[in-house]
């Protein structure tokens, strides 16, 4: 349940940091209030989290994750291009979250 909860935390970032983008500057009232109460609700379900999962390990998931999501994310919907040492640098990163996950002694397992 708790990387449940930290996955909604991640993809309610995705989401607020996306529109941010959609929000021109806080200039388009819509997108705004969307990144805002993304970023609230993403905030919230990590403090959550944190009382399962340690801090360093909640926080490398949630930022791995969302790199990767939100790069993703500006491919589809922005027209973001990402080359070959984009790819290979979010592939650092989640491989990075794989083994803190894996082999170190702070894991929440």
């Amino acid at each position: 349940m708790k990387y449940i909860v930290l996955a909604a935390a991640i993809v309610a970032e995705v989401i607020a940091t996306t529109a941010m983008k959609q929000s021109d500057g806080f200039s388009r009232p819509l997108w705004t209030v969307v990144t805002v109460v993304g970023y609230a609700v993403a905030f919230w379900f990590l403090s959550i989290t944190l009382k399962s999962i340690p801090t360093g390990i909640a926080y490398a998931i949630w930022s791995g994750v969302g790199i990767v999501l939100i790069s993703a994310a500006a491919w589809a919907f922005n027209g973001q291009k990402l080359d070959a040492p984009a790819v290979i640098g979010m592939t650092l990163i989640i491989s990075g979250v794989v083994v803190m996950n894996v082999f170190s002694k702070t894991s929440a397992h």
